[in-house]
């Protein structure tokens, strides 16, 4: 969750919702609670690769489970590339493409060599973004003048949504913990809490730099910036942290990239597996127990969009698959029988209304490419069938 989006996603949020922006990231927080509590729950009751891909298999149906499998590949695909891209825009400016398709290729070999080495560079990029925006959000406060009690939610209650369903691509990490679940000890213990823990510590990092560079920058100024914590770092007189901020962004950015190719390889495990997907995808390593035909297939596909596209604005896009995907995750949760129930449905109830509010409200175009897509690969399975029957 502490990727790449902490450093960037402030700016529209204030585009749409100006000072209201705070108010949005309680939202979207409260909304990835409310999936978080379904993806833990169904986490315990399937412990196995795949996240809501099984999950809706199991609780909803193969349909249901194949929708939520496409938009989690296909949107964190688009987001791997984005993802890439934002790395090299800080650490190699000039060399964007080049650099992020090494990158790409560097981080999949990681994958390929267990998972027990994407978590400790995972660790070691976690502590580095927190000191970074730790030390930066200290640095900001004493010194800023406030600039954001005015201009509350220029857009109305429309745009407040639509900040939160920005805001909520920010929160979007703990999927991938839930599909790890053939690699992690004792995961129906294990993922609940990583995924319950990992989120308030996200949340309090996002309003404590939000609220910073709010009151450094005012909602306008920070609506217009590409580098809001530099840009809050230089109006509240400390630019000479601003490299330190490149640094914590270039490695916030490796961080996100690595849990994605991570995650998407595991989603793909499982599709391959049912013949959702190619099913020589379904491999695993004898030796590190990784699917690397996935991971590197993965890592091929963002290295062609590196190279032939700009990604940047895939973020609405992704979002939408993640909200998508999410709304399946609170459906299947509903439907668990009491003994795999662990928090009322009130909860699922609540996370699936939202996703599909923020889903909706989010930019028309990425709105409209996100149904194209599932459109199309709802289509492609139906002929897939098809043919094989």
């Amino acid at each position: 969750m502490l990727g790449a989006g902490v450093f960037a996603v402030f700016a529209p949020a204030a585009a749409a919702a100006g000072s209201g922006l705070l108010i949005a990231l309680a939202i979207a927080g409260f909304i990835a609670f409310c999936n978080a509590i379904s993806s833990a729950q169904l986490a315990a009751a399937y412990p196995a690769s795949g996240g809501t891909y099984l999950y809706g298999r199991e609780q909803l149906g193969h349909w249901w489970g194949f929708t939520a499998g496409w938009g989690f590949v296909v949107g964190k695909t688009a987001s791997c590339a984005a993802m890439a891209l934002t790395f090299a825009a800080y650490a190699a400016p000039g060399f964007e493409k080049p650099a992020a398709a090494l990158a790409v290729a560097v981080l999949a070999a990681v994958n390929c060599l267990g998972i027990t080495r994407t978590a400790a560079l995972t660790r070691v990029l976690a502590v580095v973004v927190l000191l970074v925006l730790a030390v930066s959000t200290a640095v900001i406060f004493p010194t800023a003048r406030p600039g954001g009690a005015h201009d509350w939610l220029p857009h109305g209650p429309f745009g407040l949504v639509q900040a939160a369903g920005l805001l909520f691509f920010a929160f979007a990490g703990y999927a991938r913990i839930a599909t790890l679940g053939e690699e992690v000890r004792d995961p129906a213990r294990t993922i609940p809490r990583a995924i319950l823990l990992a989120l308030p510590i996200a949340a309090l990092t996002y309003a404590g730099v939000g609220l910073a560079v709010l009151q450094a920058l005012g909602p306008h100024a920070l609506a217009s910036s590409t580098a809001p914590i530099t840009d809050a770092l230089t109006a509240a007189g400390r630019a000479e942290f601003a490299p330190a901020v490149r640094f914590g962004a270039a490695a916030a950015s490796l961080g996100a990239l690595l849990a994605l190719i991570a995650g998407i390889g595991r989603t793909g495990l499982a599709m391959a597996r049912e013949g959702d997907l190619p099913r020589r995808l379904a491999a695993v390593h004898p030796r590190f127990g990784v699917p690397q035909r996935a991971e590197i297939t993965v890592a091929v596909v963002v290295i062609a969009l590196v190279l032939t596209a700009d990604l940047r604005g895939a973020i609405g896009f992704s979002s939408f698959g993640v909200l998508v995907y999410y709304a399946i995750a609170n459906a299947a949760a509903f439907t668990q029988p009491p003994a795999d129930r662990r928090w009322p449905r009130a909860f699922n109830v609540t996370g699936l209304a939202g996703c599909l509010l923020l889903a909706a409200t989010l930019p028309w175009t990425s709105v409209l490419a996100g149904l194209a897509v599932f459109a199309a690969g709802v289509g492609g399975r139906l002929l897939s069938r098809a043919r094989s029957a």
